[in-house]
């Protein structure tokens, strides 16, 4: 047995991966002129991720709840807006490999959208909102394995007793079992 040679076997595995942090500023409207803000929470993300000529795009959406008081903090009220978003994202391949239409794209919402700060603005209502995204790319590769050759896949075993018994029986063995009784 020896180690002679090595084989690539072309499998599907992750040829890239990466995460991004982002931020953004968004404004909701409500039916009155808010107070003071209550509470606020992101519900309903949704994403996809698309190859975007060797980049990744992602196309988003949530729905942002915005829970006010208003006429001078004897009401309240809940306002709700859907907002889109789109991150591109350049993802770095290992072992060049290329980004193309037969490549698997993985998006992970790593952090859900949170609103990290809201302020009343003339009437509006501004929030951030950071989110934490992470996106694997799954693609064709190769992986070389060693190959150990053999001389022969089997050997050929003959069973020489059983030869052996086939060569020395006697013609005259009935004749001879028939004279000793």
């Amino acid at each position: 047995m020896k180690l002679s040679n090595y084989r690539e076997i072309v499998t599907k595995a992750v040829i890239g991966k990466a995460k991004k942090t982002s931020g953004n500023k968004f404004t909701v409207e409500t039916e009155e002129v808010p107070n003071t803000v209550l509470g606020c929470w992101v519900i309903n993300h949704s994403f996809n991720g698309t190859n975007n000529n060797g980049s990744v795009l992602i196309d988003g959406a949530f729905d942002v709840n915005v829970w006010y008081s208003y006429d001078n903090d004897t009401k309240t009220s809940v306002s709700t807006k859907r907002f889109n978003y789109t991150d591109k994202m350049n993802v770095p391949l290992k072992n060049d490999t290329v980004l193309d239409n037969n490549s698997e794209i993985i998006v992970r919402s790593l952090k859900q959208p949170t609103v990290t700060d809201v302020k009343i603005n003339n009437g509006l209502v501004d929030l951030n909102i950071e989110k934490e995204l992470g996106v694997e790319i799954v693609g064709n590769t190769k992986v070389k394995i060693a190959v150990e050759d053999f001389d022969e896949d089997y050997i050929e075993l003959i069973d020489e007793e059983l030869d052996k018994e086939i060569d020395d029986v006697k013609d005259d063995y009935l004749d001879e079992k028939d004279n000793n009784n």
